[in-house]
């Protein structure tokens, strides 16, 4: 194989790695950002304050049970098991918990709102089942984004080993790429001849 082909070769790969690992750089790039800078980038994706208490005087608040706020919990995600509730306080507020596989159900006692919350979000219902509040949780996003490159379970992790070896044979691609043209002006320069 000569120079030129084996230039070539490198050139067709170090291209290809490039536009491979193109999107996990900018992902770590912004994510990066992120975590240098939290509460200026978290400012830019933070909705509008409202208070919990007027969901204690809501339309048709009532103190729930655990029968009351186990049927409430049932409506989401309800091909999976639906556990006994844990007593917990939330947002200052005593609460049944259902921990379910793919998330929690909090309702409070007092008044029968409910929080619906996942991995990356939580939803607030006022007792009437009116959606009242939306949070997404962007630190753990950016974070998981930044380790992993993806959010989620093992494709993730996958995904994130696959682009750190891509890019150690993008570094060396681009390594080899650029000594190549200059190594025999390098030995000229020393006077090792060609």
């Amino acid at each position: 194989m000569t120079k030129a082909n084996v230039l070539k070769y490198l050139r067709t790969i170090h291209g290809w790695l490039g536009v491979i690992i193109v999107p996990w750089i900018i992902i770590i790039g912004a994510t990066g950002f992120y975590l240098n800078h939290s509460r200026m980038v978290l400012g830019w994706f933070q909705g509008p304050d409202y208070s919990e208490e007027q969901l204690l005087t809501w339309e048709g608040a009532h103190q729930v049970d655990s029968v009351a706020a186990a049927a409430i919990a049932a409506q989401y995600w309800p091909d999976e098991p639906l556990p006994a509730p844990e007593a917990v306080t939330y947002h200052d507020f005593v609460a049944y918990q259902f921990d379910r596989p793919s998330g929690l159900v909090i309702v409070a006692r007092e008044s029968g709102h409910y929080y619906v919350k996942t991995d990356y979000s939580r939803r607030t219902y006022a007792p009437d089942g009116t959606l009242v509040d939306k949070e997404r949780y962007w630190s753990r996003i950016f974070k998981e984004l930044h380790t992993r490159g993806w959010l989620g379970g093992t494709l993730g992790r996958w995904l994130a080993d696959i682009t750190a070896l891509s890019m150690v044979l993008f570094g060396m691609t681009g390594i080899v790429l650029w000594w190549l043209p200059r190594a025999r002006k390098f030995r000229r320069a020393l006077g090792l001849g060609n």
